[in-house]
């Protein structure tokens, strides 16, 4: 897997984020989930920042760690990773404002475009499901 946990310093990649509104979501970001979970954040490859962490491991045999939330400013959008299943999932999105979804992806083209309040409590259900249905 190239999506590992390392040392990497986390403030020194969000302060190399070029765009400036990214970056400084960026950090928001980091700053909403530091708070929601409690946990310190670390870097997962070169460019996710997580917090927490699940072993997986798929029938195939295939297995690993993630962890139990993450985000990534990334060029086209802040990614946050967000697994659904919990129950307000729908809901919530629904409330959150201009966003698009991928499997376990959420998309924001900048956080004005949606309401925090939404999205930290879309951070911390998610967070908390995960961290319930993978002690």
């Amino acid at each position: 897997m190239k999506t590992v946990k390392n040392e990497q310093n986390v403030e020194a990649f969000l302060q190399s984020v070029e765009n400036e509104t990214r970056r400084m979501d960026g950090f928001e970001v980091l700053q909403m989930m530091q708070e929601v979970t409690g946990k310190e954040p670390k870097m997962w490859g070169d460019t996710i920042v997580g917090f927490g962490q699940y072993h997986f491991k798929y029938e195939s045999g295939r297995e690993g760690d993630m962890p139990l939330i993450a985000f990534s400013p990334r060029k086209q959008s802040m990614t946050v990773y967000i697994m659904p299943g919990f129950d307000n999932y729908d809901t919530l999105l629904g409330k959150l404002g201009k966003h698009k979804t991928g499997k376990d992806c959420l998309y924001i083209n900048k956080l004005a475009d949606v309401d925090k309040d939404v999205l930290r409590t879309l951070i911390k259900e998610s967070y908390d499901h995960m961290a319930s249905t993978n002690p």
